[in-house]
């Protein structure tokens, strides 16, 4: 069951997509551990998320960041970079007051239909 029946993964925007935000939730909890395992699962999830489009990480040309806190910046830069390792998109990465659940790290991202 969708815990928000409401919520669109992703939206077309002629070549571009637009994916949602993706925090580490694996069916509606937050994954154990801090910002480096959150933000494995997130990572994992936007994938998901690209591979039900038609899409894959390597389509992704723009990635937007929010972290709780930037201590959490290394951890999570460490883990991203490990899925971005050729060719990165363009990013932002902000820190924010608070995120869904209680999540340390939220993705969202754009994608090219190629």
């Amino acid at each position: 069951m969708d815990a928000f029946p409401l919520f669109r993964s992703t939206v077309d925007a002629g070549d571009l997509v637009a994916i949602s935000g993706q925090i580490g939730i694996v069916d509606g909890r937050l994954v154990d551990g801090g910002a480096a395992e959150q933000t494995d699962q997130a990572l994992a999830n936007l994938s998901t998320v690209l591979h039900s489009a038609g899409l894959a990480t390597t389509d992704v040309v723009k990635v937007n960041i929010y972290l709780t806190t930037m201590d959490d910046y290394a951890a999570f830069n460490e883990r991203y970079n490990a899925v971005f390792s050729t060719e990165p998109p363009a990013r932002t990465c902000v820190a924010v007051h608070q995120l869904p659940f209680g999540a340390l790290v939220e993705l969202e991202a754009w994608a090219r239909r190629r």
